[in-house]
């Protein structure tokens, strides 16, 4: 069944009434229309590039750097892409200049934050200074990393909070990444002993201690330093490998230092506390001792 000539014409009249002029350029409902298909099947084709780069041509890279490879080609594809079409729609966009030259400087600057997280995020995603799974520090921060965006990064804490970090961060500060060559970290333990103690069975029990720590490894091998003479006895150093407890060190050096205390306990090894000789010179000791004389036992007066 045919549409009568006369509707045609009115729809062929609505769709072609320019509604606005943009320079010299009429824009009609039909512009509109056209522009609207563009850019939805702009978005379509896309997404179905990144589906294609990030499963089918990038295999070959990191996950992360395959998304934020994908991500970046097809915001170029959309941004050359729109401008295209507006070009091809019969937009004159000259019109538009000082609009969007004032209305880029605004949301420049409201976007700075944002923009400089998302440029962050690429840098770690391309130069994985952290990565998924990293035990890591930065600032009070402390946790394993479980997820990177574009804009934030989430750890997750020993209490199981999740705590969502600014890319941005990660690139101006100081950044202590437990795993970042492999999951294997150094622990010291300090030990202090007391004077006169034989240094060599300190050292021997020390290194039984940690032969007999599960999560201690046995290559490389414990050892011990002796630090230093300090103030109040000699002060020890174990040192101990593990792969195991880099995300719960505190729960390493509890087990080992229970060990060390009942160790020493067992073998009679005093561990020393501060100590203070105090000198009295015989005039004030005179002074101190007519003082306490004269005094109440009961008032102290």
């Amino acid at each position: 069944m045919e549409m009568p000539h006369d509707l045609l014409e009115m729809i062929r009249h609505y769709l072609t009434t320019p509604l606005i002029k943009l320079g010299g350029s009429p824009v009609t409902l039909w512009t509109i229309l056209q522009l609207v298909l563009l850019v939805v099947l702009l978005f379509y084709v896309s997404g179905k590039l990144r589906t294609l780069l990030v499963n089918k041509m990038l295999t070959r890279m990191e996950p992360g750097a395959r998304q934020a490879t994908g991500s970046i080609v097809r915001y170029t594809v959309i941004a050359i892409g729109f401008i295209v079409i507006l070009q091809t729609s019969g937009i004159d966009l000259t019109a538009l200049n000082v609009l969007a030259g004032a209305i880029g400087i605004g949301v420049g600057f409201g976007l700075q934050n944002i923009i400089n997280n998302f440029i962050s995020g690429l840098i770690i995603l391309f130069e994985r200074p952290i990565k998924v799974g990293d035990r890591i520090v930065v600032g009070d921060v402390e946790g394993d990393v479980i997820h990177i965006g574009g804009r934030s990064t989430t750890v997750v804490t020993n209490d199981n909070i999740s705590i969502i970090v600014p890319n941005s961060k990660f690139i101006t500060e100081d950044v202590i990444n437990w795993s970042h060559n492999d999951r294997m970290v150094r622990f010291k333990v300090p030990v202090s002993v007391a004077y006169g103690t034989d240094i060599d069975l300190v050292e021997r029990l020390l290194l039984e201690v940690a032969d007999g720590t599960a999560d201690v490894l046995k290559d490389p091998p414990p050892g011990t330093r002796l630090m230093k003479f300090g103030d109040s006895g000699l002060e020890f150093e174990l040192r101990v490998w593990s792969t195991t407890l880099i995300h719960r060190k505190g729960v390493l050096i509890s087990r080992l230092n229970i060990a060390i205390y009942r160790s020493f306990a067992k073998h009679g090894i005093d561990i020393p506390y501060p100590r203070r000789d105090v000198h009295l010179l015989q005039d004030e000791a005179s002074t101190l001792r007519s003082n306490v004389a004269g005094q109440s036992p009961l008032t102290g007066e």
